[in-house]
């Protein structure tokens, strides 16, 4: 239970870390925290079953996973497309 409700609370720590200072480049605040949020879970479920009963580690495992999650919603910065092509 307790791995359950630290999962959760660092999901939405993270999404909120995310929507704060990437909020140019991510998608809306609604989707962003129901990704970081299932995402800290999925994460604490994985290391759960992988490693078995360890808090730290569980931990660890979900934000691993809750930030990976959150890195695959961000969109390339206006700036980098208004680049040319290099060929």
């Amino acid at each position: 239970m307790w791995e359950t409700l630290g999962a959760v609370l660092l999901g939405v720590a993270l999404s909120w870390a995310a929507a704060r200072h990437l909020s140019d480049r991510l998608p809306s605040r609604r989707v962003v925290f129901t990704t970081g949020t299932v995402g800290a879970l999925f994460g604490a479920y994985v290391t759960h079953a992988a490693l078995g009963a360890g808090v730290l580690a569980t931990l660890l495992g979900a934000v691993a996973i809750g930030a990976v999650l959150l890195s695959l919603l961000i969109r390339p910065s206006a700036r980098r497309l208004s680049r040319p092509l290099p060929f």
